[in-house]
């Protein structure tokens, strides 16, 4: 559905408080890979819960039952937005923590000797967490990527796969390499060879929420605080996994859906104002198609507003850096296939010079290996100092891209640039 308005900027950027934040005036975001600008109605969602209901959620009073009402909406909401039940939506502090449980509830149904695919195209979070199985008996075997464009091919794959295998674990999208990985296509493999998928969106759902139920993954996660909200990683199981994994929380709440495959007690304010994250959806829809009930209606036609914005966002950039010789761009070059997570490997200057450059200029931007540590490597990049990344989201502005292609253009060029220090190689 093609929306009735332009995208209209000034409205998404007033629905962030990072945008009218004076410390914040003049820079340019470029590293929401690391974690998005929340939006106003997450903020106010947040400080209304802990004004009026940070009390013990769904007991008999009052401020109690709202608290509780606060975060039944953010399940069915969110829920709704992906396209499963709210009973498939469970929260934990981050997807890190939510695959690693994941895998120990995994583990308590394989047997010596089943095997498990995972791709070396990874953020360690989705990658280490199955690899630990090797020590419980499980084979694990690796999907590589293409050592010069860092792809991951899904011919590979099916040669990966054999009568023994019981998961494909693999990103929709690397958090470096960035090239949009066919998710419904390798689900569709893995559930052929009678496997189960488990999907990592955490570089993906930023830049559109997936659609869940037509992707057809057993397990898709992300992490909210990089979708504008709350700090918490968001976890979409489907009730017949869930049903089948053994409990990982108390033996009392086995039965609870929503504390069935979490271990530990969530935290209540931040699910409530993960609602806001539907409010803010909402709200962008209504202002570029008018109002629609059906949310999955609603998921759908942001997810490809939002494309098309960074999509367009992302060229001149690309454009850019395909027509110099001292950088090399991991990843593909096409705006269509990858997300606009841009990873770069100075050839002339180092990261930490080309950082200081982009200091001077007000652009937010990182360096290091962001925990992908196996891709980088399978490509051939050292991890120290690892590679510069740029990132951004529907909010940034063209002229930011402009800011940041005259930034980079000095930064690459320039000689004797002061150095800002060693940037942290671990952030994510």
């Amino acid at each position: 559905m093609p929306a009735a308005t332009p995208f209209d900027a000034d409205f998404v950027r007033r629905q962030f408080p990072a945008f009218v934040e004076p410390t914040l005036e003049g820079w340019a975001f470029f590293e929401n890979a690391g974690g998005s600008y929340p939006c106003r109605q997450v903020v106010d969602r947040l400080d209304g819960y802990y004004r009026r209901t940070k009390v013990q959620p769904y007991g008999w009073y009052p401020a109690s039952r709202a608290a509780g009402e606060a975060m039944d909406e953010a399940y069915v909401r969110l829920a709704a937005l992906l396209g499963v039940g709210a009973d498939e939506i469970h929260f934990g502090p981050s997807t890190s923590q939510n695959t690693y449980v994941l895998a120990q509830a995994f583990r308590g149904r394989w047997q010596p000797g089943d095997e498990i695919v995972v791709t070396n195209q990874d953020h360690e979070a989705n990658s280490g967490a199955w690899r630990r199985l090797a020590a419980s008996g499980i084979a694990v075997r690796e999907w590589r990527v293409d050592p010069q464009t860092g792809r991951l091919d899904p011919a590979e794959l099916e040669r990966l796969l054999t009568a023994r295998t019981r998961l494909v674990a693999f990103p929709h999208c690397s958090n470096v390499v960035a090239e949009i990985n066919p998710a419904a296509e390798i689900v569709a493999l893995a559930h052929a060879a009678g496997a189960h998928a488990v999907v990592d969106g955490v570089a993906y759902a930023p830049h559109g929420l997936p659609d869940v139920a037509a992707i057809g993954a057993d397990a898709y996660l992300f992490s909210l605080y990089k979708t504008y909200g709350p700090h918490l990683g968001l976890m979409c199981l489907g009730r017949e996994l869930l049903e089948w994994l053994p409990p990982q929380g108390h033996f009392f709440n086995a039965e609870a859906p929503r504390k069935r495959i979490v271990p530990a007690g969530p935290d209540h304010a931040q699910i409530a104002a993960a609602a806001g994250v539907a409010d803010y959806l909402d709200a962008v829809h209504a202002r570029h198609f008018g109002p629609e009930p059906d949310a999955r209606v609603v998921g759908r036609n942001l997810h490809q507003l939002f494309r098309d914005r960074e999509a367009a966002l992302l060229a001149p950039l690309l454009d850019w850096l395909r027509g110099r010789d001292d950088v090399r761009v991991i990843g593909p070059c096409d705006p269509l296939r990858r997300a606009p997570t841009v990873s770069v490997l100075p050839l002339r200057r180092t990261i930490p010079e080309v950082l200081a450059e982009l200091e001077r200029s007000r652009i937010m931007a990182g360096g290091g290996h962001f925990y992908a540590v196996r891709p980088l490597e399978a490509m051939g990049v050292p991890l120290q100092p690892g590679v510069l990344r740029m990132s951004f989201l529907h909010y940034t502005l063209p002229s930011e891209v402009d800011q940041l292609i005259a930034a980079l253009g000095r930064g690459l060029s320039s000689h004797g640039a002061a150095s800002p220090g060693s940037p942290d190689a671990l952030r994510s």
